[in-house]
């Protein structure tokens, strides 16, 4: 792949352990020379109190590469939440832009030149779980950012299966609505 990289977005939903671990994260990847990297720089060095932005590590202090920076989509207001966030689920993400490398879906020799920002959801449950699961959670986050860096890498979907399953799909939360559910 040696086609400019400027901007390419993912998500993906992963689901179906224990009360609280799923994950849905939103990832933007991009050069480091391009508006990723400039808001990779940006967001590093704006912090806001409740949504700390921090780069992914596979341990406290070996950062992953392609650069990735953590933004939380919860407000932070728990030691126990941040915990989680910071070591069981920043590590997940870690792992899964490195089995995104291992895969293919980042070329290895585009590593030092393209950077990520993941938008994390971590359910605030997690906190108040005094049997959580570090194991699945850690397994469902780093599955799902390796997802959503596959989808955002080969732009999936496409325009065209949008186009036709656009009437065949039907939000969760909006068909809840509908049934009385919400």
């Amino acid at each position: 792949m040696n086609q400019r990289i400027v901007l390419r977005s993912g998500e993906a939903l992963i689901a179906g352990g224990p009360p609280g671990t799923a994950a849905e994260p939103e990832i933007i990847i991009g050069e480091l020379d391009g508006p990723v990297g400039a808001a990779i720089a940006n967001l590093t060095g704006d912090q806001v109190a409740g949504h700390t932005r921090v780069f992914a590590l596979l341990n406290t202090d070996i950062q992953v590469r392609p650069i990735t920076l953590m933004v939380s989509k919860v407000t932070v207001k728990d030691s126990k939440y941040t915990n989680i966030l910071m070591g069981t689920v920043q590590a997940a993400i870690a792992n899964g832009v490195l089995d995104a490398v291992r895969a293919g879906d980042i070329p290895k020799e585009r590593a030092n030149d393209l950077g990520i920002i993941v938008s994390v959801w971590l359910n605030p449950l997690v906190a108040k779980d005094a049997n959580l699961d570090h194991k699945i959670l850690f397994d469902i986050h780093r599955r799902a950012t390796a997802l959503a860096i596959h989808k955002a890498m080969t732009n999936k979907p496409d325009i065209d299966w949008l186009l036709d399953n656009q009437d065949k799909i039907i939000h969760k939360y909006y068909q809840m609505g509908l049934d009385g559910k919400l």
